[in-house]
């Protein structure tokens, strides 16, 4: 309370209209410190609502930067070929898709705008090791470049290099999962493992990655592609493979380059459906931050629906408080207060009422968020300025669409009326 008459002595050294405009504020606190308890249970929606936009725009940011973060650690500059049939009007194969190293080697030649490529065939293996035998491990069949590209890297022995590629050598790198469901620990590394019943020595353990959309991301092995056409020599003219281009800005001339060599290669006419497929890292990217904008547009939607019941709320304990004011009203009227004044009162304490209420909802939001960041498998939760200034609009802009009606029914008492009220 000596706050507020400190803030009273102050208002005497402003102009007419700032000092009307705090002069309401004023009185719009004092009310409601005046009726503690019930501003609190008025503003009570207000604050659960606010809690809720927060929390949820929140958690939808902090997720989806972990997803984008996690996609960009992926490359941004990636792109997957792959043979792809050709189909006719009725869904039937025309005929079969080709693509070879030849193809890889001719696009690593010819293509500026590309840095690096690699080779991928991807099956399903069995993987022993002692008594124990795992079955469906990813197992990839690359090159060295795989790691750059990917951004995939061992953090235990040594990635295959470009001689065991060439060499077609027996070696492997393990994932941390296959480790476990091997039971077996680091000392693996230089040990042999048979991989579809050929013995292979492993070589590196692969960095940890977790699980991403419900993929586990360390149940994988890797082997060179010139040693998986040996235990695979079907898969030799159907290669897949990932390219590297030169920048993220290069990404759309890399496409071109691509397309460009591989039509004529395949001697495809113009107008003629490609026998490949290109897939780019950065359309998920785009596809994701679209669906994170939508769903948190949907939610912060739904939980806005609570902004009206705390809103309806306001405009109840206002009509309450115009009645058991009116002798006020009458007696600020009797002294020269007009019809706009006593409206601009009561529509103030409203929206007073309902910033104050967005205020601690905002705190709470912030609070939540930060004992969700203490779990220790929690992501780091991202509370956007935007989504606290479009807290505070919404709060605003509650209180003075549900504090207009009773601010105007004020407004039109009759002072004589007013007086007499008992």
């Amino acid at each position: 309370m000596k706050a507020l008459r400190m803030a009273a002595r102050v208002l005497f050294f402003l102009p007419n209209q700032a000092a009307a405009m705090a002069s309401n504020v004023l009185t719009a606190l004092v009310q409601i410190w005046a009726n503690k308890v019930r501003s609190l249970l008025t503003v009570l929606g207000i604050i659960i609502a606010v809690t809720s936009i927060i929390t949820v725009i929140s958690f939808v940011q902090g997720f989806g930067n972990y997803v984008t973060s996690f996609l960009r650690g992926l490359g941004t500059n990636l792109i997957v070929v792959y043979p792809e049939w050709i189909r006719g009007p009725r869904g039937e194969y025309l005929r079969p898709a080709e693509m070879d190293i030849n193809d890889i080697r001719a696009i690593d030649a010819q293509a500026t705008a590309i840095r690096r490529t690699a080779p991928r065939i991807v099956t399903r293996a069995v993987i022993e090791y002692g008594r124990q035998q795992i079955n469906g491990v990813t197992l990839v069949c690359t090159n060295e470049q795989y790691q750059p590209i990917r951004n995939v890297y061992v953090d235990l022995g040594r990635f295959f290099s470009a001689v065991d590629v060439e060499n077609g050598a027996q070696v492997c790198v393990l994932g941390r999962d296959v480790l476990r469901q091997l039971e077996c620990d680091e000392s693996v590394v230089g040990d042999f493992v048979h991989i579809d019943g050929q013995r292979f020595q492993v070589v590196g353990l692969l960095e940890a990655r977790g699980s991403f959309m419900g993929e586990n991301q360390d149940d994988v092995a890797l082997i060179p592609w010139t040693t998986g056409l040996k235990m695979y020599p079907e898969r030799r003219n159907y290669l897949a493979f990932y390219v590297e281009a030169e920048s993220e800005d290069l990404v759309p001339e890399a496409e071109v380059q691509l397309v460009r060599i591989l039509r004529q290669r395949h001697a495809l006419k113009p107008g003629e459906r490609p026998d490949f497929g290109i897939f780019k890292q950065d359309q998920v990217l785009k596809q994701f931050h679209q669906m994170r904008l939508v769903a948190t547009t949907v939610l912060a939607g739904i939980v806005s629906i609570s902004l009206l019941v705390g809103g309806i709320g306001i405009m109840n304990v206002m009509l309450v408080s115009v009645t058991e004011r009116t002798r006020e009203i009458g007696l600020r009227k009797s002294v020269g207060a007009r019809r706009r004044d006593i409206l601009l009162q009561f529509l103030t304490e409203a929206v007073v009422l309902s910033t104050v209420g967005g205020a601690v909802g905002i705190a709470l939001g912030y609070a939540i968020g930060y004992v969700a960041t203490l779990h220790p498998k929690m992501v780091e939760v991202e509370v956007p300025l935007w989504s606290v200034m479009l807290a505070l609009g919404f709060s605003a802009g509650v209180g003075i669409f549900f504090g207009i009606v009773p601010a105007f029914k004020a407004a039109i008492v009759h002072p004589i009326d007013a007086l007499r009220h008992e």
